[in-house]
């Protein structure tokens, strides 16, 4: 992983501090945060800038400075009465991805804002230094900011931000890993370590347990491929009461997706390493709940295989079986995803009694033709756990839209042959079609919010916190909101 290492906290800034390369920040109005003025207060540069309309201020503007033998650079933070946390996590991004320009491995960045948004800043400061360098050879290519010190704010949410930061940073990797590299298997052995930091219980089904239970989505998918499939599950009770109903994700594992029979298009198809991004938003998630160690019950399902074609691999037409008994009928073998979750959604429905279930898929193409790379689709079953969704959202700026799932699309679904089939009404409502076969393998009472992530887990607009051409780890923020973690 190339991100920050360690974040201290600095409580009180001194000229003699050993920090050559200084981030501070000043807003819209000529409003110098307490960092500046300090900094400013006898040689004057930063103000002289101002003065003289050079800097305005103005959101991602900076300015350098050499003052003393420190390097100082000073970032527009827009208007203060507008200043808010994604600001900060932002700010604290371009703070480190100017750091990273520069070659500087160590940084001292002020806790833009105050206490309010110390955990945004930790965030960001993480999230901006993230680079994916693990196949890089050439040193020149291979700088990394290592450390960084945070002036103010409060050190424990600093550190939460720290954490959450360091958990997307592992989804990102999760993602960007080639096929050949982050298999189910490899996916299993993050599961263990995860487990292992996080004292939680951990069970893995290879092939022949899978095919033995029953779980024929998965199963049939997985026929093609050579690569040993996994379901993995990872139990946390951290709650005080242990008898909490658990809140569970479920993660698509799909590790790389020819499409099978139904085989994608030559052009991008190296992009379909990224179809596990649901279950590496998951694993994320646990990998701040391992280290932040909530007070919560929470349970990760992620059925995981590759999606390839050959002599053995499941064709258009077959009829599955999924683990709770309904038949599916296979139009097309590249909507795979949903089958495979159907067995997820069905093992959490009837081996658990969840306070919710929470599934995350790079799921269909649709949602990037309804919602582009801005917003990820949602729909769901219970109004009140999609209120918590918004408002998550709303908190980490992690962006959803909510997909009707009414009667006249889940008729959709239904098959002639069987219970149901994998594609709905041709050429109509993609997302919601695949959302309402979901549906079908989630227990009658149990509320339940579907995630498509296929235009936000990779391939946005990059930003300071957001690398280009990255998996992107979106959700991990919002789900860890939405836990209270």
């Amino acid at each position: 992983m190339a991100h920050i290492q360690t974040i201290k906290q600095i409580a009180k800034y001194k000229a003699d501090l050993n920090q050559k390369f200084i981030v501070a920040g000043l807003y819209q109005n000529d409003k110098l945060t307490p960092l500046s003025q300090s900094i400013d207060k006898n040689a004057g540069q930063i103000k002289a800038a101002i003065d003289s309309g050079d800097f305005k201020g103005k959101i991602g503007e900076n300015r350098t400075f050499y003052i003393s033998g420190n390097t100082i650079v000073i970032i527009g933070l827009g208007k203060e009465e507008n200043f808010d946390a994604d600001t900060a996590r932002k700010v604290a991004g371009q703070a480190s991805r100017i750091a990273i320009q520069r070659k500087t491995d160590n940084i001292l960045i002020e806790c833009f804002g105050g206490d309010e948004y110390s955990q945004a800043v930790g965030e960001g400061a993480v999230l901006g230094s993230y680079q994916f360098l693990d196949y890089k050879t050439k040193t020149k290519d291979k700088f990394e900011l290592t450390n960084a010190s945070i002036l103010g704010g409060n050190e424990d949410a600093i550190q939460k931000g720290f954490a959450i930061g360091k958990a997307v940073c592992l989804g990102r990797d999760l993602g960007n890993h080639p096929g050949n590299v982050s298999t189910p298997s490899h996916l299993a052995k993050v599961a263990k370590d995860i487990a292992d930091e996080g004292k939680m219980k951990l069970t893995i089904f290879d092939r022949d347990k899978i095919e033995e239970m029953g779980m024929g989505g998965l199963a049939g998918v997985a026929q093609g491929t050579e690569e040993p499939p996994k379901f993995i599950i990872l139990e946390y009770f951290g709650a005080d009461d242990k008898a909490e109903k658990p809140k569970i994700l479920v993660g698509k594992g799909l590790t790389f997706d020819a499409g099978g029979i139904s085989i994608k298009p030559g052009g991008k198809m190296d992009e379909m390493k990224f179809d596990m991004c649901g279950s590496a938003l998951v694993l994320g998630v646990f990998q701040a709940i391992a280290s932040l160690k909530p007070k919560i019950n929470a349970i990760a399902i992620i059925p995981s295989t590759e999606n390839l074609l050959g002599a053995k691999a499941y064709k258009p037409g077959d009829i599955l079986t999924a683990y709770n008994g309904k038949t599916i009928e296979v139009l097309n073998t590249d909507a795979e995803g949903r089958l495979i979750l159907a067995d997820g959604l069905s093992y959490a429905s009837k081996h658990y009694d969840p306070e919710f279930i929470l599934d995350f898929a790079t799921l269909t193409g649709a949602v990037l033709v309804a919602l582009g790379h801005i917003a990820t689709g949602v729909m769901g079953t219970d109004e009140s756990l999609m209120d918590r969704v918004k408002t998550a959202s709303k908190n980490t700026d992690e962006k959803v839209w909510e997909f009707p799932l009414w009667p006249e699309y889940c008729k959709q679904i239904k098959s002639e042959i069987a219970d149901v089939k994998n594609l709905g009404a041709p050429s109509q409502a993609g997302s919601i079609a695949a959302g309402a076969f979901l549906k079908e393998f989630v227990g009658k009472d149990i509320p339940w919010v579907h995630f498509d992530i296929a235009g936000t887990a990779w391939g946005g607009k990059p930003n300071s916190i957001e690398p280009k051409g990255s998996a992107t780890a979106w959700g991990v923020r919002l789900v860890l909101d939405l836990l209270n973690v």
